[in-house]
């Protein structure tokens, strides 16, 4: 198995895309409070500030800056996953082999990661999270998608209202824009 070697730096914002494994699947968007639940208990446990995050069907773009001194973003994912995994198991088709194993198998193994390098590549991987359900063509604008972090940054004034949803060009992590790369 490949060993995969993550950069851990203590209080850095990262960009992340997390997939769901059926990638025809609407599951985040139709447990998206099991989703929030997980999120908030996990930040209960290990603080983390959420600059940005959009939840799609089948995958979801965020944006968190770690704590001074933390560094332990992969905990974070995975204890999220699980309890996400807890709390909708019930109601998801689960495989004979996964029940046996005592696995859900809702979510890809891996996630892509990037590190943010400055206020440009912030701005940009913030637009990219805000205008992520305009490029899927989910909705027109991206202040029509609800699952979206965008609303809270309207009402700080981060972003106009009217924002266009034009999405950065540049690879974040999605299947179409360099396939093989989640990790």
């Amino acid at each position: 198995m490949a060993s995969y070697i993550r950069p851990r730096l203590p209080g850095a914002s990262i960009f992340f895309t997390v997939c769901l494994r059926d990638r025809s699947s609407d599951l985040l968007v139709r447990e998206v409070c099991a989703l929030r639940e997980a999120v908030m208990v996990e930040r209960l446990r290990r603080p983390f500030a959420i600059d940005a995050w959009v939840v799609l069907p089948d995958h979801m773009h965020c944006l968190w800056t770690l704590p001074p001194g933390d560094a332990d973003y992969p905990v974070r994912w995975q204890a999220i996953k699980a309890e996400f995994s807890k709390r909708v198991k019930h109601r998801v088709a689960v495989s004979p082999g996964k029940r046996r194993k005592g696995e859900v198998g809702i979510w890809q193994r891996r996630y892509w990661e990037q590190h943010i390098r400055g206020d440009r590549d912030m701005d940009l991987h913030l637009r990219y999270c805000w205008g992520n359900p305009v490029k899927h063509g989910l909705v027109r604008r991206a202040v029509d998608w609800e699952f979206s972090s965008i609303h809270r940054d309207i009402r700080e004034g981060r972003v106009e209202a009217d924002w266009s949803g034009a999405v950065p060009e540049g690879c974040f992590g999605e299947r179409e824009a360099r396939p093989g790369l989640l990790v």
